[in-house]
């Protein structure tokens, strides 16, 4: 008898080989939309160890989503390729400190209090960042090429090529899923499973709680960084748009959808989400109101998400 683990990760592989050949026979279209989706599915995973994890529901995670991607695109020279040994760790460290800095703040809020003071946050950094000359303002900034790994004047290899990029990012959504699985059933993951559990009993038991939160808010702005920087050099153009609050929200479907507390639920919702979404824009123009209903069907008949619904054809199997 397969349990949902075991079907999980087997539905893991079949997606990780669709995506592995996926540039032999994908248009350049669809090679930078499947490329964008997987950076989104990095962000999603960051938001579900919040959540799914840690019970701490951010509405303002596109914050450090943004931090990563600016970081990137400012430290980028102005008319060479960045090198990625370099901006691509210190992106995730500004990420990473700028949720240290908030998480200070924050974590000691709990329920409403620390959504609405996460979405608060957030939008003091969009607002920030829109209505500075410093960063680009309204109109964002350019970054004039995709990165390279250099080793002083030896450039490794670079991504200047769609395909290659696409690997790059595939390669970094397999080791964030990886890493993350390893921290959840690590003893610090064990940990915080039992804050969002009882955080009383864990306080009790002489858990610093707190401590750990604010652990797990840093590692996922850190995340949430390396998310926004591969964003950002897809593009090759950062703007306020990825700090905004529809971006918050967007991720956070994206969780609900994939199964929140899964990691493996999050990758398969951020397809879902934005394969639905292109499809319904090519159908008609009324494309947001069809969305929305799918959004709301999505929760009223699979609360527990696209994982849920394995785990329950799979229990109906094996009856």
């Amino acid at each position: 008898m397969k349990s949902p683990t075991r079907i999980h990760g087997l539905i893991m592989m079949a997606t990780l080989i669709a995506l592995v050949g996926l540039p032999l026979v994908a248009g350049e279209y669809y090679l930078l939309l499947a490329t964008k989706i997987m950076a989104l599915a990095i962000f999603a995973i960051s938001l579900d160890l919040l959540i799914g994890y840690t019970g701490m529901i951010s509405f303002g995670h596109a914050a450090f989503l943004g931090v990563g991607a600016y970081a990137g695109a400012m430290l980028a020279p102005e008319y060479e390729a960045a090198n990625m040994f370099i901006t691509l760790p210190l992106s995730m460290l500004a990420a990473g400190a700028f949720a240290l800095l908030i998480g200070l703040l924050v974590v000691r809020t709990t329920g409403i209090y620390f959504i609405m003071v996460t979405l608060a946050f957030a939008q003091m950094t969009f607002y920030a960042v829109h209505d500075s000359s410093f960063f680009g303002g309204s109109d964002g900034r350019l970054i004039f090429s995709k990165p390279e790994v250099r080793i002083g004047d030896w450039v490794l290899t670079d991504f200047t090529g769609e395909a290659s990029y696409y690997y790059l990012v595939l390669a970094f959504l397999l080791s964030a899923y990886l890493v993350c699985r390893m921290l959840v059933a690590s003893p610090f993951g064990q940990a915080i499973q039992g804050i969002k559990a009882n955080e009383k009993r864990m306080r009790a038991l002489g858990y610093p709680t707190t401590r750990y939160r604010l652990i797990s808010f840093v590692i996922a702005g850190a995340l949430a960084g390396l998310a926004g920087y591969l964003l950002a050099y897809q593009a090759e153009y950062v703007s306020p748009a990825l700090m905004g609050w529809q971006q918050s929200g967007l991720v956070l479907m994206m969780v609900i959808l994939g199964g929140i507390g899964t990691l493996s639920g999050p990758i398969l919702g951020a397809f879902v989400l934005i394969g639905v979404e292109e499809a319904l824009a090519e159908l008609t123009p009324y494309w947001l109101g069809l969305m929305g209903l799918f959004i709301v069907a999505i929760v009223i008949f699979l609360p527990r998400g696209l994982a849920g619904l394995i785990d329950r054809t799979q229990g109906k199997i094996d009856e």
